[in-house]
């Protein structure tokens, strides 16, 4: 398996646990509330379980892997200035960055 087709499934993999925890776990509800955002809390996941089902489906069809990849790492982005404003640490903040890069990168290889 490529780098490339992995960065995929690992990105897909955590998008979808982070869409099934928002409805199965009340921390992931605490966090968007913690940070002002509870009013697009639920949008905010949906569109990450759109865009983890889009990286999948992008495998057989380039524009929805463009498009798919891009949306995450585009709301990974102001999932960190989010963090950043918050005044969270690093280490928490690093899930984030870490799938923004990973998305970055699918994106940027996915448009050659």
């Amino acid at each position: 398996m490529s780098l490339f087709k992995l960065c995929i499934f690992i990105s897909s993999f955590f998008f979808f646990a982070y869409g099934i925890a928002y409805f199965t776990s009340t921390h992931m509800k605490s966090e968007f509330k913690r940070f002002g955002l509870e009013r697009i809390g639920l949008l905010t996941i949906v569109l990450e379980l759109l865009g983890a089902a889009g990286l999948l489906f992008g495998l057989l069809y380039n524009p929805i892997l463009i498009l798919s990849s891009g949306g995450l790492a585009l709301l990974m982005f102001f999932g960190v200035l989010v963090r950043i404003r918050s005044k969270d640490s690093l280490y928490v903040s690093l899930p984030a960055l870490l799938l923004m890069g990973l998305n970055l990168y699918v994106f940027i290889v996915s448009i050659k």
